[in-house]
């Protein structure tokens, strides 16, 4: 009897963690990220490559700290950055096609053989616009060795890459993937916060 009664008390006691555990254990709501969504949106986040972003860039020095418009199209042999705002010294337009890229600004038109020696000549800074198509789905660029770090959830947390350090601090679910919301990029003395307020995945590859 002593034992029959010790059994049913672990036997209850069993039960009562078991109901406290599962209580505990809330499903995710619907919206927020889950772990396995990553890993899972994989292939078809590679084979991504048309979109359009548009939001706010802030750019911060040393020297200075100020921020401006972004609108970029994005096409697999054409892409298109509309920078408009203080840092981008009121509007311009870089646009690079088949290994072929031109900066329009209020001074004129200009052309070099990449885009940051373009941005860095005429605005006296740059962005790491070859590596960036790749960052900004939260992928590293296939140019160069990286590091990468995920979170809990297995999405990525923090990226090193051409001396650059990305930061994915928020994420957005657009059409059945999840996309970055928010990244701040390090380079030296350089911090470029990105914030995307709208991401449209229907452009079609030009």
């Amino acid at each position: 009897m002593r034992y029959s009664r010790f059994s049913r008390f672990l036997l209850t006691g069993a039960l009562l963690v078991l109901v406290a555990g599962c209580a505990t254990q809330e499903p995710a709501a619907e919206g927020e990220r889950q772990r396995g969504q990553w890993e899972a949106q994989q292939d078809e986040l590679a084979q991504l490559d048309s979109w359009r972003l548009a939001g706010k860039a802030g750019l911060r020095t040393p020297e200075d700290s100020t921020s401006a418009n972004l609108d970029w199209n994005q096409y697999p042999h054409y892409f298109r950055m509309l920078i408009s705002g203080p840092f981008g010294g009121g509007r311009s337009v870089l646009e690079g096609r088949e290994g072929r890229y031109s900066l329009t600004t209020g001074e004129g038109r200009f052309e070099a053989d990449t885009p940051e020696a373009l941005m860095e000549e005429q605005l006296g800074w740059s962005l790491p616009v070859e590596a960036m198509p790749a960052w900004v789905r939260g992928l590293p660029g296939e140019h160069a060795t990286y590091r990468l770090e995920n979170d809990e959830l297995g999405f990525p947390n923090h990226l090193q890459q051409d001396g650059w350090e990305i930061d994915y601090r928020d994420w957005e679910r657009v059409r059945e993937l999840w996309l970055p919301r928010r990244m701040i990029l390090n380079y030296g003395d350089l911090r470029v916060t990105l914030v995307v307020n709208e991401w449209h995945l229907e452009a079609q590859a030009r």
